[in-house]
C-alpha cells in the first residue's frame, strides 16, 4: 500500500478522507482525483456490493491514495473478501467489546497472527506477489465505536493488538448515548458528545493509534484535529452531488428570475 498516510500520521499530520456511496467506477475515479488522502468504500450503507467494489478500487488505484472499505458486519467473509480485493484497509462497524475487536483484528491477519485465510486474488496482483509476507503490518483496520457499549469500554477495545485505529461513527453513538434524546447526524455540538468525541481521541492517543471521525463539514473537521484526531471524512459523492446540484439550480432560479 501507499505508505504516505502512515508518515503523515507518524508525523502528527492530519489526514482527510472521502466517503463513497455510489457504486460506480467513474464516480469513484472522479473522488480519487481531487486530492484526499485516503477513500472509503461503503459496503454497509452504499448501494454497492463486491462486484461494484472491485472496479472502484481498479479506478482508484492510480491516485496513489489509501483505498479502504467498511464492511457491513464483523463477518470474516466479508473483511478478508475485500482485504483480497486489494483493499488496503478495513473499516469494521458496531465494535463493542475487546472481544470483538480481537476477532476483528484476527481476521486482518494471515495466521500466526491471526485467522485470515490465504487466497490474496487480486491483492497479489496489485500489491506484489510477496504481498503474503507484509501485509499484515502494512494493512489498516479501523473499529467503529458506535454505540453506548463500545464506549463504556473504549479503553479495553483501543488496547487490542494490531488494531491501527478507531473510526467514530457520530450518528449512531448520539443515538446510543443518548438515550433517544439525541437524534442521527454527524458534526455533533451536544456537550456530552463533544465530551465522548474528545475522550475517544485521547484513548487513541494514549495506546499510540489513530483516531479517526466521520464529519460533514471542514470546519467541524478542523475542529476535530484539534481534540487529537489525525484521520476525518469530510462528506462523500453522495452529498457532493447532491449540494453541487442544489446550488446550479438555486443560483440558475435567482440569475434568470425563474423562481421554483
Amino acid at each position: 500500500m501507499n505508505d504516505a498516510i502512515r508518515k503523515a500520521w507518524a508525523e502528527g499530520r492530519p489526514t482527510v478522507n472521502a466517503w463513497l456511496a455510489f457504486g460506480n467506477a467513474f464516480a469513484a475515479e472522479i473522488m480519487a482525483t481531487q486530492g484526499f488522502d485516503s477513500l472509503t468504500i461503503d459496503m454497509q450503507h452504499g448501494v454497492l456490493d463486491y462486484t461494484d467494489l472491485v472496479p472502484m478500487l481498479q479506478a482508484m488505484r492510480p491516485s496513489g491514495a489509501s483505498l479502504l472499505a467498511r464492511v457491513p458486519w464483523l463477518d470474516p467473509a466479508q473483511v478478508m473478501r475485500v482485504l483480497d480485493a486489494g483493499a488496503d484497509g478495513v473499516i469494521c462497524p458496531m465494535i463493542n467489546t475487546a472481544e470483538e475487536a480481537a476477532r476483528f483484528v484476527s481476521y486482518t491477519c494471515y495466521a500466526p497472527d491471526g485467522t485470515r485465510s490465504f487466497g490474496p486474488t487480486r491483492a497479489a496482483i496489485v500489491h506484489g506477489p510477496d504481498y503474503a509476507t507484509w501485509a499484515n503490518q502494512s494493512r489498516l483496520a479501523f473499529a467503529m465505536i458506535e454505540t453506548a457499549e463500545g464506549f463504556a469500554n473504549l479503553n479495553e477495545i483501543v488496547a487490542t493488538p494490531g488494531l491501527s485505529g478507531i473510526y467514530v461513527g457520530p450518528s449512531d453513538l448520539a443515538l446510543s448515548l443518548g438515550n433517544g434524546r439525541l437524534a442521527g447526524g454527524a458534526d455533533r455540538e451536544e456537550p456530552e458528545m463533544i465530551t465522548a468525541l474528545q475522550a475517544i481521541a485521547a484513548a487513541c492517543q494514549r495506546q499510540g493509534i489513530i483516531a479517526a471521525l466521520h464529519c460533514g463539514t471542514a470546519d467541524y473537521a478542523a475542529r476535530a484535529i484539534g481534540w487529537g484526531y489525525l484521520m476525518t471524512t469530510i462528506g462523500g459523492d453522495t452529498r457532493f452531488l447532491a449540494e453541487g446540484a442544489a446550488k446550479a439550480v438555486r443560483d440558475f432560479r435567482k440569475l434568470a428570475g425563474n423562481p421554483a
